[in-house]
């Protein structure tokens, strides 16, 4: 069926809660009449479904190991196919980015596939995995890197790039050593650099560890922390496929989203794609933390409702279901959503817009009824006004505003009239910067607000009733 493509501008797609903060990409393509959905069951997903094998270490993560579980098989028959064919599959696979905003991968990749004018081209993976609650990508470089290098091989070979540079946050220490362990394996093989694979193409990945700020997960500020500068976002345009690093053209994708090209590209795209709804496909890695019986990282199928996947993997709610407060389903720059939400929804890009949330990173931040939720929102603003680069006012000012305002919320010594003026204040934040970490600060709050208003009111009630009785 014919769809109609519709394109949203940056503040609109900010507003609806399109994607995560710091995967900001611009703009973003969707179908406004999506084909009919005829799958109606999501998840369990099967064993011999999964693409992370050793996702918990079981096993050999080097070389030898990661033969055994079927990587590198084919990889030069892949490469051989070509670029178009690559991208062709990625494009049929419905892949999403899975650094937080959804852009198809396919349609990101081609990007680069435009005349030469001289200059290589270049892929960089974003391993900053920074977002608080966020803990998928450290899992696959300490236990299956080799996914990751063939990864950056297939993906490297689809946009004509020269080189890959794998930019990983500070704190990863063994994560980096991994990497470094299964790039030098690789190179040993005849797996990468020159005739990589033995098909004719040449191509080298680089570690470059970063300094642990969480600004470096935006894609330009990534870029430039490469470059050896503060890391600060540029201007978009000129985009990073037109002027990324070095000046060169660039491709800034995250780590998960690499990792699964090159099984995608053996099983086919339409295997991928008969996971999850429409627009929803392929398999995720989905954190669960906070207050559940067994927090984890697990391989599950797009679209899988948010209580079967908190009750089969994490061991359910402490207390029960019934004891549940309020979900943060991608990460903590999304808006939470309450209980009466959480019964229902699905976890996947389109049904977390449609509740006023974003899927994002899909961590999973689980809080029950022991949870002070106003002190909880407060503790993730203070973690963005520190992790503010400054370069804008609205965020560098404002954030540190709505710091001050939520942390007198937590015990009521505020005004009714001032949770209003806090939202209107988010919102004059959100949207109105270079990069969406404001947006990721304005989004807490505001979901807050949405939410929990009476719990609000209810404390400054009693403040005051408390100061009259003294």
């Amino acid at each position: 069926m014919a769809s109609t493509l519709v394109k949203l501008s940056n503040v609109t797609r900010n507003k609806i809660g399109a994607a995560a903060p710091l995967a900001n990409y611009g703009q973003i393509l969707f179908y406004s009449t999506p084909p009919p959905q005829t799958k109606t069951k999501f998840g369990p997903l099967a064993d011999e479904d999964r693409v992370f094998t050793n996702l918990y270490g079981r096993h050999d993560w080097r070389l030898k190991g990661a033969l055994q579980r079927g990587d590198w098989y084919k990889t030069k028959e892949i490469l051989l196919k070509g670029a178009d064919w690559i991208i062709d599959e990625v494009k049929i696979s419905g892949l999403r980015g899975r650094g937080g905003a959804g852009f198809p991968s396919g349609m990101k990749w081609s990007f680069m596939n435009k005349p030469s004018d001289g200059r290589p081209k270049y892929l960089v993976v974003n391993a900053d995995e920074g977002e608080p609650g966020t803990c998928k990508d450290r899992e696959i470089m300490r236990h299956d890197p080799h996914k990751l290098v063939e990864g950056c091989l297939i993906a490297g070979r689809a946009m004509g790039a020269q080189a890959a540079y794998i930019y990983i946050r500070g704190e990863f220490y063994n994560e980096a050593a991994n990497m470094q362990v299964a790039i030098a394996e690789a190179y040993q093989a005849g797996l990468i650099g020159k005739n990589a694979c033995g098909s004719g193409y040449d191509f080298d990945v680089f570690v470059h560890r970063g300094a642990g700020a969480y600004i470096c997960g935006e894609e330009t500020a990534l870029i430039e922390s490469i470059e050896g500068k503060q890391g600060k976002p540029r201007l978009k345009p000129p985009f990073p496929a037109d002027v990324g690093v070095f000046g060169c053209p660039t491709t800034v994708t995250n780590v998960e989203t690499v990792a699964v090209s090159p099984t995608i590209c053996r099983r086919g795209g339409k295997w991928f794609a008969s996971f999850g709804r429409t627009r929803n496909s392929g398999t995720k890695l989905f954190n669960i933390s906070g207050h559940v019986n067994k927090p984890c990282t697990v391989e599950e199928e797009m679209s899988i409702p948010l209580k079967e996947l908190i009750e089969l993997h994490a061991g359910g709610v402490i207390g029960g279901w019934d004891n549940l407060l309020a979900v943060i389903p991608g990460g903590s720059s999304t808006p939470l959503i309450p209980k009466s939400v959480c019964d229902d929804v699905m976890m996947d890009f389109d049904a977390l817009v449609a509740v006023q949330s974003s899927f994002g990173t899909a961590a999973v931040i689980v809080m029950n009824k022991s949870t002070d939720i106003v002190r909880a929102i407060a503790r993730l603003i203070h973690f963005y006004k520190h992790e503010s680069c400054g370069q804008c006012t609205p965020c560098r000012e404002g954030i540190s505003w709505m710091n001050k305002i939520i942390h007198r919320f937590i015990e009521g010594n505020a005004k009714p009239g001032e949770i209003d003026m806090l939202w209107e204040l988010s919102k004059q934040i959100e949207g109105h910067t270079i990069c969406a970490l404001a947006d990721g600060a304005a989004w807490p709050v505001q979901g807050l607000i949405r939410h929990f208003r009476p719990e609000l009111e209810t404390r400054m009630k009693n403040f005051q009733q408390q100061r009259r009785a003294q």
